[in-house]
């Protein structure tokens, strides 16, 4: 039976990823082989399916410009063609190039010089630029550069509105400090005994898992592998479950925390 809402959101959240990562297992999110494929797909991916941000790349990766070297070398009519098919491609082709611009003034086109910087310094450099949101800022901090800072999406959102929690409309700085918070210590458990990686290998849904891959599988801390695997579980039960039109509650594995009605 549902049940009503614990007093304490934390807890509920620490729930949320031991029923699923129980069930699926690693997520293997973000797909992508180097850092700066990690940053392209999280321009790519703003209003739109990740299918269409998988196009794009492709096209990228058969031009043989899926780099730092080859975004500040292309013409930018030539970028726009490559990743039309990822939608807004004008604006995203413009951002592409404002973002390998920004890397070559500010860190010699480094990234890892880049990443080495403080995560609130960075993101705050991040913020500035055109284009970049807190999702996309800490999509690039999280997936591409290991820093510490869990990404809040519009599944993020409507699980925690669904669920009672909080109204989709909240902020996205309450959202992440949330989940941060909450977070933290099954990393401290794991930390003290880490818990052996689980890949799942049943037929049907693991939710939005992947294969490995370069990114997916490179050394990390274990509070950023769980922002890691809580934000990819989180993309599963949204795709599979809990979509805008005609969500399939029954089936969800977080069926039994929905609220009492």
């Amino acid at each position: 039976m549902p049940h009503t809402l614990k007093t304490d959101p934390a807890e509920e959240i620490r729930n949320y990823y031991a029923v699923l990562y129980d069930a699926w297992g690693a997520q293997h999110w973000w797909p992508a082989e180097t850092q700066f494929e990690v940053i392209v797909g999280a321009y790519l991916t703003q209003n739109t399916a990740w299918t269409n941000v998988e196009h794009a790349l492709a096209n990228l990766r058969r031009a043989q410009i899926l780099s730092i070297d080859g975004i500040r070398g292309v013409t930018l009519s030539r970028l726009q063609r490559l990743i039309r098919p990822s939608g807004y491609f004008r604006q995203k082709a413009r951002r592409l190039k404002t973002f390998v611009a920004f890397l070559d003034d500010q860190y010699e086109g480094s990234l890892q010089k880049l990443f080495y910087q403080p995560t609130e310094k960075l993101r705050e450099e991040l913020l500035s630029l055109n284009g970049v949101g807190p999702e996309t800022a800490d999509s690039i901090l999280l997936y591409a550069g290991n820093h510490p800072v869990f990404v809040v999406d519009a599944y993020t959102r409507r699980i925690l509105d669904r669920h009672g929690m909080l109204p989709e409309q909240t902020e996205y700085e309450e959202i992440r400090q949330l989940f941060q918070m909450s977070l933290e210590s099954i990393a401290a458990k794991q930390e003290r005994g880490p818990a052996e990686v689980r890949e799942t290998l049943e037929s049907g849904i693991r939710g939005a898992a992947h294969p490995p891959s370069a990114m997916s599988t490179a050394h990390r801390t274990t509070l950023v592998q769980v922002y890691n695997e809580m934000h990819g579980l989180i993309v599963g039960i949204g795709k599979n479950y809990c979509r805008k039109a005609k969500p399939n509650c029954e089936a969800c594995p977080l069926q039994e925390f929905l609220p009492d009605k």
